[in-house]
């Protein structure tokens, strides 16, 4: 059950990110069971590309035939392949994707707040790119060590060519996030260790400031 602040405190706004492996989604997991609420941008930008949104014909129009299917649906793998390869094309693409996802994330936060939420969370890889670090009280930072980002791409499945892909697509995003963020949560070690990282750092984030 989500925790309440009630009338007199605001619901905090957290912004979760990081790189690719390194834990976000269990951060994530951790904060809805301490009491957040909370929003996976992932899930809203795939929504917003769903049959009959305005961003899907957005982003036919923009990449052509090639990543539609035959039903009408986005063709995610023939568009990644674009995408991925040319950060050009990224860019492309997030131009019409950030605008579309940024209102259902504020009407998220507007829920939670009007429920009494104690805190809302936004996990997002583009949190800064897309707007929405500003519209944050707090943004974490969650990384782990390049081995460790490995071995967690690894067990998911993915070969070593498309580890070092993914890994290489992101560029060096933990020294640009930095900038922007409020906590760091550091997921190298073992989960009981981060575990206890992440329910100090929202102990301390719901504390008032003195």
């Amino acid at each position: 059950m989500t925790a309440a602040r009630g009338p007199a405190v605001p619901t905090l706004r957290i912004g979760l990110t990081g790189p690719i492996g390194c834990g976000k989604s269990t951060v994530a997991h951790w904060l809805a069971e301490l009491g957040a609420v909370v929003v996976d941008a992932d899930v809203v930008a795939r929504e917003v590309v769903e049959p009959g949104e305005p961003a899907l014909e957005a982003v036919f129009e923009a990449f052509g035939a090639g990543v539609r299917t035959p039903d009408g649906m986005l063709d995610r793998a023939a568009l990644g392949r674009i995408v991925f390869e040319d950060p050009a094309a990224l860019a492309r693409l997030e131009a019409i994707i950030h605008p579309a996802v940024r209102p259902r994330v504020l009407a998220a936060f507007s829920a939670a707040e009007a429920a009494g939420a104690v805190a809302v969370v936004v996990e997002a890889i583009k949190l800064v790119e897309g707007g929405l670090a500003a519209i944050c009280d707090e943004v974490w930072l969650v990384a782990c060590d390049p081995a460790t980002q490995r071995s967690r791409l690894a067990e998911r499945g993915l070969a070593a060519d498309e580890r070092e892909r993914r890994i290489a697509a992101q560029g060096d995003i933990r020294s640009r996030l930095a900038p922007a963020a409020t906590r760091g949560i550091d997921t190298s070690g073992t989960l009981a260790e981060t575990r206890a990282a992440v329910a100090a750092a929202w102990q301390a984030a719901l504390t008032p400031a003195s």
